[in-house]
């Protein structure tokens, strides 16, 4: 996926870079009834409340229904398109299954219009297949994985990102995570083979605030322009450093380094800690 940079025609432009969008089908609309309408709650929860901060507006795109699960097991399909999804860094594949229906799956890198996948113990080992954990050699680059049996994936959905199957003890495998982190899964969960597609989109570069504001972002403020009531780095008389030893979130926490992870009962799972040698 090569990247297109503009000629510096604005200060906006200047740095701004975009995908050249060759692996897509051109010309193609999406499967209009794989549409659904999403509704917005710019980062609030059930009850109204701001859970998640700078978040709003931004354009409505339709949410296309991605088929996380594979479940149709032993029925060939063939690939129609590679399209476009303003939900995801991924891109997404159109499947027309020999029974006549379709359904999108994330588009893994090398799959083109017109192969033929599979899902199920018995399909090959090749990208964009989704088997087994059990069935899957080791070394073996994978994406799509679930942590729940049936679920449908979850880990390693977004452009460029992969695990590895690192080895297999008893019911479970040993994965490596994106992040660096070794984690045991049940051998029993399917994960799709090969690395995610649009390998490069880590390097574009938005070059203007109102691209994020497209995107659903708002602005942000420093903390040292608060007052002491809104943020521990606020208050000071001009221009002034934060007074702590380090900084902090809103909410009084260490912002750097501070583990916030409290969920022991999937401790046992975590064979090594992300970012440990």
């Amino acid at each position: 996926m090569p990247i297109k940079a503009y000629k510096p025609t604005s200060p906006g432009r200047r740095w701004q870079t975009v995908s050249t969008f060759e692996e897509l089908t051109k010309g193609k609309k999406p499967e209009k009834r794989l549409l659904r309408h999403q509704k917005k709650w710019a980062g609030r929860n059930n009850r109204g409340e701001l859970s998640v901060r700078h978040r709003g507006g931004g354009t409505s795109p339709k949410y296309r229904m991605i088929d996380f699960r594979r479940d149709k097991a032993g029925i060939p399909a063939k690939v129609a398109a590679i399209e476009y999804d303003p939900n995801r860094t991924a891109r997404i594949a159109l499947l027309h299954y020999a029974d006549g229906e379709k359904r999108y799956i994330l588009a893994p890198l090398g799959v083109q219009v017109g192969d033929m996948l599979m899902s199920g113990p018995d399909a090959e080992v090749k990208p964009g297949n989704t088997l087994p954990i059990k069935n899957i050699p080791l070394g073996t680059l994978i994406h799509n994985i679930e942590l729940v049996k049936g679920k449908g994936g979850q880990i390693a959905r977004s452009a460029g990102t992969g695990a590895q199957l690192l080895a297999k003890e008893g019911k479970y495998a040993q994965v490596r995570m994106p992040s660096g982190e070794v984690r045991y899964i049940s051998m029993e969960c399917n994960a799709t083979i090969g690395q995610m597609g649009n390998i490069e989109q880590s390097t574009i570069k938005l070059g203007k605030a109102g691209r994020k504001r497209h995107m659903g972002w708002r602005p942000s403020v420093r903390g040292v322009a608060m007052t002491p009531r809104d943020h521990p780095h606020g208050g000071g008389e001009g221009k002034s450093g934060i007074g702590m030893p380090g900084p902090k979130t809103p909410w009084g926490k260490p912002a750097l380094g501070y583990r916030t992870r409290n969920n022991a009962r999937t401790d046992k799972y975590i064979v090594r800690r992300r970012g440990k040698k």
